[in-house]
């Protein structure tokens, strides 16, 4: 297992900016997905975006452009640019790793809140 702690959440204004930092404990450069989840009160957790050790990228259905993700091996550290925020876009932000092909996601973390207000 590799430890995830995640970073950056806040308070801003619909149409803002955020930046999401998942930093690990070790290094990343071998680890098969990483992800960003969010869930919303009421709701079930739901994927945001993953980043694949061969550079695939995929984003959840609502995202539209709108978010980014990237890695920094050097830094063992994930990033999510979420830019366009909208109200629907609060919730907890949480990181995860799949060390494996095949294999479960870590225990989840505390994640970063991200509200989204006027």
């Amino acid at each position: 297992q590799v430890q995830l702690v995640e970073s950056g959440g806040g308070l801003v204004q619909p149409g803002g900016s955020l930046r999401l930092s998942c930093a690990a404990s070790g290094s990343i450069f071998s680890i098969y997905e990483m992800a960003w989840y969010r869930q919303a009160p009421g709701k079930e957790r739901e994927l945001v975006a993953g980043i694949y050790r061969n550079g695939y990228i995929n984003y959840g259905g609502f995202v539209k452009g709108r978010f980014t993700i990237s890695r920094d091996n050097a830094k063992n550290t994930i990033f999510l640019q979420m830019n366009s925020l909208k109200p629907e876009d609060t919730a907890v932000y949480y990181c995860n790793a799949r060390l494996q092909s095949g294999q479960n996601f870590s225990p989840w973390g505390q994640g970063t809140q991200v509200t989204v207000s006027s």
